[in-house]
C-alpha cells in the first residue's frame, strides 16, 4: 500500500513518457498502456522450468522437465523474450540504460507480488565475472533485484557467491556448449544450511547458468532454490 502511494505521489511531481514510443504514460510508470499491451506475456508455462506450452496441453510440466527434471524446485518468468521486451532488454544491458532497468525490474516485481509464491530467505542476482563487470559497469540482474527486493521486502545476498570462471558469452554458444562453459563456474561464500533462495536473471533460455549455479548453492546446504527471471526465451536445440 505503501509502495502505491509513493507511486501515486511521483507521478503528481513527474509525468513519466514511455520508453519504448515517446509518448506520455497515463500510468506511473514509463511504458504507456498501448505498449504494455504488447508485450509477450508467459501465461502458460511449465510449472518447473517455465517454458511455455500451449495453452490446449492441459498440463502444467514440460516434457523436457518430466525427462530430466533441472537441479532448482521452480521457474517463474511473467514474459516471453520477444518484441518489444527484447529491445528494453538489449538498451539496458548494452548501452547502460539504468531507467529502462529499473521499469523492468519492477514489471518483474509486480508479478512476483500478485503470486502465490514461496516467499525465500535470500534473493541472490546472478554475479557477474569482475572481468565483465568491469566491462560492463554494472550487473544487470542486481540492477533488476533492487525493485523486487524493496517490494518484496527480501534482503539481497550480493556478495553471496562468486563468479570465479571468466566464461564466453554465453549467447554465443549453442545449449551444450552452454552447460559446458558455466561448468564450476560459480563459489559460495559460506555455509547455506536450511535456506531458501531464489536466483535472479534477466533471460532464462537453456537454463545453463541457473543450473550451475542452483548445484553450488546445493552443495553448500541451500534448502530450496527458485529461479525468477524477467523473460523466457525458447530454448536451444
Amino acid at each position: 500500500m505503501v509502495y502505491g502511494w509513493l507511486k501515486w505521489a511521483q507521478s503528481l511531481v513527474y509525468t513519466p513518457y514511455c520508453l519504448l514510443c515517446g509518448r506520455r504514460s497515463r500510468s506511473h510508470r514509463e511504458l504507456c498502456g498501448a505498449c504494455t499491451r504488447n508485450l509477450t506475456w508467459n501465461r502458460y508455462f511449465c510449472g518447473v522450468c517455465a517454458a511455455p506450452l500451449p495453452p490446449e496441453s492441459g498440463t502444467r510440466c514440460c516434457g523436457q522437465c518430466l525427462k530430466s527434471p533441472p537441479p532448482w524446485d521452480l521457474a517463474l518468468s511473467p514474459l516471453l523474450y520477444a518484441w518489444p521486451l527484447d529491445q528494453l532488454l538489449q538498451r539496458f544491458k548494452f548501452s547502460g540504460d539504468l531507467a529502462t532497468g529499473r521499469l523492468l525490474g519492477e514489471l518483474l516485481a509486480d508479478y512476483l507480488a500478485a503470486g502465490q509464491i514461496m516467499k525465500p530467505d535470500l534473493l541472490l542476482p546472478v554475479p557477474l565475472h569482475n572481468a565483465r563487470l568491469r566491462k560492463r559497469g554494472f550487473n544487470q540482474a542486481l540492477e533488476l533485484a533492487r525493485p523486487v527486493a524493496r517490494r518484496l521486502r527480501l534482503p539481497i545476498a550480493e556478495n553471496l557467491c562468486v563468479r570465479s570462471k571468466h566464461t564466453a558469452v554465453q549467447s554465443e554458444l549453442d545449449a551444450v556448449e552452454r552447460r559446458r562453459n558455466l561448468h564450476a563456474a560459480f563459489e559460495v561464500t559460506r555455509s547455506l544450511a536450511g535456506v531458501h533462495i531464489a536466483i535472479l536473471d534477466d533471460v532464462l533460455t537453456t537454463g545453463a547458468t541457473a543450473s550451475a549455479l542452483t548445484l553450488a548453492l546445493r552443495q553448500a546446504g541451500a534448502a530450496s532454490v527458485q529461479v525468477w527471471c524477467l523473460a523466457r526465451a525458447a530454448r536451444l536445440p
